[in-house]
């Protein structure tokens, strides 16, 4: 493995074609916004490229690829991950197909596993910080819709630039992003402000499952498979509730678990300083950034993980 800065994975860009680029599962907006943002600028460079994830997009995300040509199948010759601090999070399709064969990692996560052959990690806001910078390195202009992708994923990444992790430079590369015609108000409704009539129901139901730990400093709240069935709702509408336990006054740490169809659970941690969500989640196997991170628990043996999980997080809370 090498390390790259934003000139370096330009570069080898240029010398490349017929690229997959990489999303995760659970796909959310930096995860998208970097792959297709990437994708439209190499395809204004000539160059043959897809965007391939393992599980289906939702819909919300569709004018990331409003306007673009169908592509037929091609075997690539190279591979790009974006967003993807582990390559067990690709998803078990594309794990399976391109374990220790991705070349380049764009990725905004200091707990990244260092995978790929080539690593352009920075720890900043959004991983369409980094791929804004690839795309100007690469010389492309950036289109209205370049620009739609990349503010898709700051914006998400940093709770419309509410988080700690933002930064001035996330304000002005969202500033240009602006300029360059990214129809930002559009995005913030869709994005933050539009809930469905399952969604809704969903969060009921998730609300009712709610528990407190460490005299009301941790909160743990659980989404099942069964609340998916009685509301209607799936996964891809799941973004905002991870955030809800921490919105309770007092709460340092909000814990949410979510099942998935294979019978795992997602674990999804949210913080406040100065607790590490990074820290807590690494020591069952995850990873991610100060104050969200996530990790894995099976379900044959869920009591035992949820309890290692909270033991990790008193520890934490004690040491305040």
């Amino acid at each position: 493995m090498r390390k790259t800065d934003a000139a370096g994975a330009a570069a080898f860009l240029q010398t490349q074609d017929n690229i997959w680029i990489l999303t995760h599962r659970n796909p959310d907006g930096d995860t998208l916004g970097g792959a297709f943002a990437l994708l439209r600028a190499l395809l204004t460079l000539g160059k043959t490229a897809r965007v391939v994830c393992s599980e289906t997009i939702p819909e919300k995300y569709a004018y990331m690829w409003a306007g673009l040509s169908d592509i037929p199948d091609f075997t690539p010759e190279s591979v790009v991950a974006v967003d993807i601090a582990d390559e067990k999070l690709l998803g078990e399709p594309l794990q399976a197909r391109f374990g220790g064969q991705i070349d380049l990692c764009i990725d905004h996560h200091v707990s990244n596993t260092q995978y790929a052959k080539t690593l352009f990690l920075e720890d900043c806001a959004a991983t369409c910080e980094m791929v804004y910078a690839v795309v100007s390195a690469l010389g492309c202009t950036v289109t209205a819709e370049i620009a739609d992708c990349l503010y898709t994923g700051l914006a998400t990444d940093t709770g419309c630039f509410r988080y700690t992790n933002v930064t001035a430079r996330t304000h002005e590369i969202a500033a240009e992003l602006i300029r360059a015609g990214a129809h930002f108000g559009d995005i913030n409704r869709v994005m933050f402000e539009t809930k469905t009539g399952t969604y809704l129901k969903l969060q009921e139901l998730v609300l009712k499952s709610l528990e407190m730990y460490f005299d009301g400093r941790c909160a743990v709240i659980t989404i099942t498979q069964e609340m998916f069935r009685q509301s209607g709702s799936n996964e891809s509408e799941c973004d905002g509730i991870a955030s809800l336990p921490r919105k309770i006054e007092g709460v340092l740490v909000g814990v949410t678990l979510r099942e998935r169809g294979d019978g795992t659970y997602k674990v999804s941690l949210r913080t406040y300083e100065p607790i590490n969500a990074s820290k807590i989640c690494m020591a069952l196997g995850g990873g991610g950034h100060a104050r969200a991170a996530g990790c894995e628990l099976k379900s044959d043996d869920l009591a035992a993980g949820k309890q290692k999980l909270l033991s990790v997080i008193e520890t934490e809370l004690e040491n305040i």
